[in-house]
């Protein structure tokens, strides 16, 4: 039978921490285009209680999006030992594209993945590189594409990476430019032959409300009327965001579970995108409450369950999941790991509203060495 394995993962993290001191020189402007009259100190306190975040990073002006995605994606495929001339797909998942740093214009042509495929300098013709835009959804969007390509055998070996310049695209005058990071993440998703049937990828599901939900994470001016240096930047609707993410995601990651018929207590971590830590805490917690877990022991349930990044990261877009997972089974989030035969959940909430969440389930050995 063949399954959809993991056989190799690679993450990047610029060096540059920008804590939240950076901020306070910030001048900040409300949503009707109003200097907000409060101290930075006590916005950005506020801030970091709510969200969690204390330190995020930024790539240097020398670097683009590509770059990045690149540099995860040689640790990947590094790490699978398999030759980057036997990939057979090349799917990225990103949001702007190569942002100039001095235009701050998006540049999406050519396609990200074209262009990982040549900074890898991969030869194979037959290497076809895809862009998946898909808000912070895109990698776990781009491992369900892959799966079914696999599955459906056109390809044999898939590079799938992650990677956003989010310092590019943030308005300096906006208080949720403080959630957003640069990163990258990459796996190699490879088609191995194996008898047991519930090993790799076991179940997946999206849910895509484009509705009025379409414009809660959207692009737009500046809030300061004189700002001009971008015509581009995030707008978000937190709020609403929020609210849709308490509704929606717990009912989804419990429908994917019942539809693997298997139970909350299988899954040994979720790996979910993290764009405020309040949220993220209060997702996992009304999923714990669809189980009926004791309130009173959710709180340390929680954090052995949900291992959390964005403290020290901040949120990196599609980056999250898959630099949460390699950071994992490098061991450089001890004391959480992940051992062969352990079941993990992987989930994430982005633009248009999107939501997706995927089972994986770890070889109990290798199968491709």
């Amino acid at each position: 039978m063949i399954r959809s394995i993991i056989t190799g993962t690679g993450h990047y993290l610029p060096k540059n921490i920008i804590k939240s001191n950076h901020f306070l020189k910030y001048v900040f402007y409300d949503q009707k285009g109003l200097k907000i009259e409060k101290s930075n100190e006590e916005i950005i306190n506020k801030f970091q209680k709510i969200t969690e975040i204390e330190e995020r990073r930024y790539i240097n002006n020398s670097l683009l999006n590509s770059d990045i995605a690149t540099i995860a994606a040689k640790r990947a495929l590094n790490n699978s030992k398999i030759y980057k001339e036997e990939i057979d797909y090349i799917i990225s998942a990103h949001n702007y594209g190569d942002i100039n740093p001095i235009s701050f214009q998006s540049d999406l042509m050519p396609s990200i993945a074209a262009r990982v495929k040549n900074k890898l300098e991969i030869k194979n013709k037959k290497c076809r590189p895809y862009d998946m835009i898909f808000g912070c959804t895109g990698w776990i969007e781009g491992m369900i594409l892959a799966d079914q390509l696999l599955q459906a055998k056109y390809a044999k070996n898939i590079l799938i990476t992650s990677s956003e310049t989010l310092s590019k695209a943030i308005d300096p005058h906006d208080r949720n430019s403080m959630i957003f990071s640069d990163g990258a993440g990459a796996a190699v998703l490879s088609s191995i032959e194996i008898e047991e049937e519930n090993l790799g990828i076991i179940y997946y599901d999206t849910q895509c409300n484009n509705n009025e939900e379409l414009h809660y994470l959207n692009n737009g001016p500046s809030l300061n009327p004189s700002y001009k240096k971008s015509l581009v930047n995030i707008r978000m609707n937190g709020r609403r965001i929020y609210e849709y993410a308490l509704t929606e995601v717990p009912i989804m990651l419990k429908r994917i579970l019942d539809h693997a018929n298997l139970h909350l207590k299988d899954i040994k971590k979720i790996l979910i995108h993290q764009a405020n830590a309040k949220m993220d805490y209060a997702i996992l917690k009304r999923l714990l409450k669809l189980y009926n877990y004791n309130n009173a022991k959710t709180k340390d349930f929680c954090k052995k369950l949900m291992p959390m990044t964005i403290q020290k990261y901040g949120n990196s877009s599609v980056a999250t999941v898959p630099t949460l997972l390699d950071l994992i089974l490098q061991k450089r989030m001890l004391p959480h790991e992940i051992h062969p035969g352990d079941t993990i959940l992987m989930a994430s909430l982005g633009a248009g509203m999107n939501i997706n969440g995927m089972i994986y389930r770890f070889p109990k050995k290798k199968h491709y060495e």
